[in-house]
């Protein structure tokens, strides 16, 4: 059965691997499996078609056969649980693994996102820059706690996982703030994601949805 994903038809970050479908697309890319993407524009997430596969109207979303699956921690889990690659075969390892999973979008995300929120859409409020130091605190916080975690380990958890995959893909958030150069595990840690050859196919394709015409 064909797999098939969305993925915005013009992405706001311009391709540069932020959207949320990068990470189904790396997941994807990891285990080996072919998809197909279908691009929707800001419209059409508003339109019923779309709304019956994702009620919250955001992308992506994932098709397999009569399987329709949204939320990237839930779409990337299936992948992980269906395909070898992304979750260990010993069971404590494996329960870790997905442990992390939610501690990417439970425990880490959160922050960052508001972040984000207090800096490109709410810049220019009147209050943001009393509370900007109190968001990067609590950014600063977590980032704390997780680079003490991780250490001088190469991944979060012996070899990488689902895990590393969604706490990559959190942490990219960060980089264009500076945030993330203040743990320099942690940069290592982004770095060494970025590097991995399933996550370059999935940032590459992204990029060529979001590229200019060219002429």
């Amino acid at each position: 059965m064909t797999i098939t994903i969305t993925a915005f038809e013009r992405s706001p970050d311009g391709g540069k691997g932020l959207a949320r479908d990068t990470r189904v697309r790396w997941a994807l890319e990891e285990v080996g499996q072919p998809y197909e993407v279908r691009l929707v524009s800001f419209g059409a997430m508003k339109e019923p078609a779309h709304l019956a596969l994702h009620p919250f109207g955001q992308i992506p979303t994932f098709e397999e056969g009569d399987l329709g699956l949204f939320e990237t921690g839930a779409i990337v889990f299936h992948i992980a649980e269906r395909h070898a690659g992304l979750l260990p075969d010993d069971a404590n390892a494996r329960a870790r693994a997905i442990t992390w999973m939610f501690a990417a979008l439970s425990t880490v995300e959160p922050p960052i996102l508001e972040l984000v929120t207090a800096r490109i859409l709410e810049g220019d409020k009147s209050w943001t820059a009393q509370c900007m130091p109190l968001v990067e605190d609590r950014v600063r916080h977590r980032l704390g706690q997780l680079s003490r975690r991780l250490g001088d380990a190469d991944w979060l958890d012996g070899a990488f996982s689902a895990g590393d995959l969604m706490m990559v893909s959190v942490l990219l958030r960060l980089k264009a703030s500076g945030l993330l150069g203040e743990y320099s595990n942690l940069s290592a840690y982004v770095a060494r994601g970025e590097a991995r050859p399933a996550y370059k196919r999935a940032f590459d394709a992204q990029l060529a949805v979001n590229k200019p015409p060219a002429g």
